[in-house]
């Protein structure tokens, strides 16, 4: 039973009784007007609570679409990292892929267009797999003073 149905029944029963209290009256009327107001409110809180599920589901919506697209920036389905050859603040991360003797070379992937960092070592193993879209390219060393510029090709 609701509160305006518990209010209505007590008014109901105060009638069926025949009391002229006006003070029991009064507070029937208030009690009845609480109920009132509160059935006003709750209706007001389910429609807020619709209105925030809509928000929290179109929140839902970007946040998805937003984390994909950094994340998956050519839409490969790899993580990208960043470019470790470029000289902005990404020194400290060169210097744990790296050490300071290695030369770097710096080689475009044909597939996915993305530039990634290679020392001589990984150069004179003649293949490496892309680590953002798992392509496998390959270096030709036939002439070794184009070594400095290696040129992926693909398989």
């Amino acid at each position: 039973m609701t509160l305006t149905e518990k209010v209505a029944y007590l008014k109901g029963l105060m009638e069926g009784l025949n009391t002229d209290d006006k003070v029991i009256g009064l507070i029937a009327d208030i009690l009845s007007d609480m109920a009132g107001e509160i059935q006003g409110m709750q209706d007001d809180m389910e429609e807020i609570s619709e209105v925030v599920d809509t928000i929290d589901e179109d929140l839902g919506e970007l946040e998805k679409d937003f984390y994909d697209i950094d994340e998956d920036e050519c839409g490969c389905g790899h993580h990208h990292y960043d470019d470790c050859c470029d000289d902005d603040d990404d020194e400290d991360d060169d210097e744990e892929l790296f050490d300071d003797d290695d030369e770097l070379y710096e080689v475009t992937c044909p597939t996915c267009h993305d530039t990634i960092c290679l020392n001589e070592a990984m150069i004179e193993d003649g293949s490496i797999t892309c680590p953002n879209c798992g392509e496998l390219l390959e270096f030709d060393l036939d002439d070794e003073d184009d070594a400095e510029a290696p040129t992926p090709t693909e398989e």
